[in-house]
Formats: structure tokens, sequence, C-alpha cells
């Protein structure tokens, strides 16, 4: 396996030993699995170990070939499948935490992560402390404590675009013996490697760039193999949150075609960015991409190109933005990313409301701010949307 390159592990890896060999991944909907014998049994129960199937919450066979497809494509040694996004999340805080511990963590993340750590968390009895400048690398050190038990950023973020350096908060970490996590959501393994630059925990929201198509609601986590099966010893079990062998075929389906629809989301994005930022209503563009970007020169060092999401903040008021998503028609106005057709989303508003006006200011999200998820449509038709709907203000 380690001698074929990215696109073909996405389509061939963990299909070894598989039996009958098939085109095509079989769908084992199936909760349980007999056993031979009661030793069988109480091997099964005892040791998460690959193989030995048990229980539908805790493993199935077209599940496993997923998660050890993406921890090929990652380069980890293993994964567990999730239910979501927020589930993988939710697994890694649970397992490296208690009561009294603490967490340092970027505040440019997914809104429901943020509520996670700064709600969910403290009801755990778990501290969250909060770098509002993630590129302070003096604010990352000064943050840890004695109780801190990991690191966590998510590059490029969700909806501001901020790219950490992966490398420098690698070393802060293990500085201090820790675990640096990283959610690579946005880029997948298909633009960015964060085991290669000293992550220790990669979580995917799968639903987005692995599913495509916003048909798979999954999320993931990959690391090493002593973390994932404490994992699905430990919280899967009791937790649950657990893929639907369903989700992960359409997932494999999906990931087929993963590099190649990541050079053309980002490409279709390269080509809006340079548009809006170019445009007289528009006041600023968020996009890697771009040169005035201030992560442009890391994002170059990082990641193989700059994935589909981006933002912009339009001149004038925050009607001006409403009526720019209103007018659009092409752009598909929802709360998700990642999709093969363009998706436009207002944060404040949606999917970042819950941090309130003072942490949404923090956060770089003004009520001016417009996400953009870019599709795979004709860059032409993209820009022509927008256009129109931008000559409505």
């Amino acid at each position: 396996m380690k001698r074929w390159r990215f696109d073909t592990m996405a389509l061939h890896g963990a299909l070894e030993g598989m039996k009958p060999n098939t085109v095509s991944v079989p769908i084992y909907q199936s909760l349980a699995y007999p056993f031979d014998d009661v030793q069988h049994g109480a091997d099964a129960y005892a040791d998460a170990r690959e193989g030995l199937f048990c229980y539908g919450r805790w493993d199935n066979p077209t599940v496993q070939v997923f998660e050890k497809r993406l921890a090929m494509l990652e380069g980890g040694e293993a994964a567990i499948a999730t239910s979501s996004g927020m589930s993988a999340i939710l697994l890694v805080a649970h397992h490296f935490c208690k009561v009294g511990d603490e967490i340092v963590s970027s505040n440019r993340v997914y809104g429901g992560t943020f509520v996670l750590f700064e709600a969910g968390l403290e009801k755990m009895g778990v501290k969250v402390r909060w770098i509002t400048d993630p590129s302070d690398l003096g604010a990352w050190k000064k943050a840890i404590t004695k109780k801190t038990r990991f690191l966590y950023v998510e590059s490029p973020s969700n909806p501001s675009l901020h790219v950490a350096d992966i490398r420098a908060l690698a070393d802060i970490a293990h500085g201090k013996k820790l675990p640096l996590v990283v959610d690579n959501t946005i880029c997948t393994p298909a633009l960015q490697k964060p085991f290669s630059m000293g992550a220790d925990v990669i979580v995917h929201s799968a639903s987005k760039y692995l599913s495509g198509n916003a048909t798979s609601l999954s999320g993931a986590v990959v690391g090493k193999k002593e973390l994932i099966r404490a994992l699905r010893k430990g919280p899967m079990r009791y937790l649950g949150p657990a893929l639907s062998p369903f989700n992960a075929w359409l997932l494999l389906l999906s990931m087929e075609t993963l590099s190649l629809r990541m050079d053309r989301h980002s490409s279709n994005a390269m080509a809006l960015a340079t548009y809006l930022e170019g445009h007289p209503k528009v006041k600023s563009v968020n996009y890697p991409g771009l040169k005035s970007h201030p992560g442009h020169a890391l994002a170059k060092k990082q990641m193989r190109a700059c994935s589909s999401l981006l933002s912009f903040v339009v001149k004038g008021k925050f009607e001006d933005a409403v009526k720019i998503i209103n007018t659009l028609e092409l752009w598909v106005h929802a709360t998700h990313l990642g999709t093969s057709r363009t998706i436009v989303t207002h944060p404040a508003s949606t999917t970042h409301v819950a941090l309130g006006p003072t942490e949404l200011k923090k956060a770089g999200i003004p009520p001016t701010m417009i996400r953009v998820s870019v599709g795979l449509e004709d860059p032409a038709d993209i820009i022509a949307d927008i256009e129109r709907a931008l000559s409505k203000i």
C-alpha cells in the first residue's frame, strides 16, 4: 500500500483480503455477528482488535473499509468513523479530558465546535482557554497550564479562513508533552497532510468534502492505533455515535474522486475570489489563495491548493448582505459546505450565531460577511450569479 500514490489509494485502499473480492464494497447492513464459540465472544468484547467484529455500534465491515482507507489517505495508523463531525470532536475531548482539565483552542473554529467547547465541555467540568489571535504563537504558549490536555486548531478555519502554522503549534504542544488536534475538514488529505507537520490527531466532518454531495452525515478521528483502539473500546461503546454502513458505503464511492473534486473546487474558488477582490462593492475577501491573504505564504507551504471555502465582506450594512443572498439564483442558500453545488451562508445569523455579538467580533465575523462553498459548476456561471446579485445593492 505504501508504494501507491494518493489517487490509487482512494480507489483501491483497504480492499486487500476482502472475500469475495468485489469491485464495489458490499454494504454489511448488520448489527450483530455470530461468534464461533464462547471464547470468540469473550475475545471480541475484551479486545477491540481489527477483524473481531462484535456489534454494529463499534465495528462493521463496510465502515472498517472507510476507516482504513481514510487513515491511509491521511498517512495515519488508524481511524474510527463517527455519526458526525461534532461527535468525532466530542470523542477526542472525552478521551483526553476529565473534570478539572483544560484545553487550548483557536477561536477561529466552526460554530458548533465553539459551542461544544464553550458550553458542552463546561458541563463536563472542562475549561477552554481561547486564543483570539491564533497567529500569535506566544499566546498559545502562555495559555498552556499544568491542566492542559491538548491543543486544538482548525486550518483553514470556517468562516474566516485563518491558516494556522501547524508545524509551529505541534512543536509547542510537544514541548509540553501534549497532543495537537487538527480539524482537516476544509482541505481533506487531498490538499493538506497535518501528520507530516507534526499533528497527533486529525478530526473530520466527513459530511463535507469527503462526502461531497450532502448525502452522508458522518465524521472521523484519525490517529495512532492505541488512540483509536481506546476510542473504539471506550467512548464509542458507551456513547455510541456510530456511522451507519450505508453512509460509509456512500463515502467510499465519493472518496474515489476526492482529489479530482478538490482540484476543481480550488480552481473555481480561486476564480471567484479573484473576481470578488476586484469588485467595488466588496470590502475584503478571505481566501488563502489570494496574495493579499495574511496566510498566503503559509498556505502555499502547507497546502497543495486552497479548497473551496471562502468568505467576503460587503461594503454597506447587514441588509445589503441579506439582499445579495436573497437575490442569488444559482447558489444554494444552506448551512452546509463541501458539496458539488455552490452554497452560500450568512455565518453571523446561522452557523456561528451562538457565539453572540462579542465573540463574533473577536472571531472576525461581521454581520456583512458572506460565506461561500464554491461548487463544481462552470466558474463563469458561478461568477455571473454573484455579479447580478451585487448589482442590486
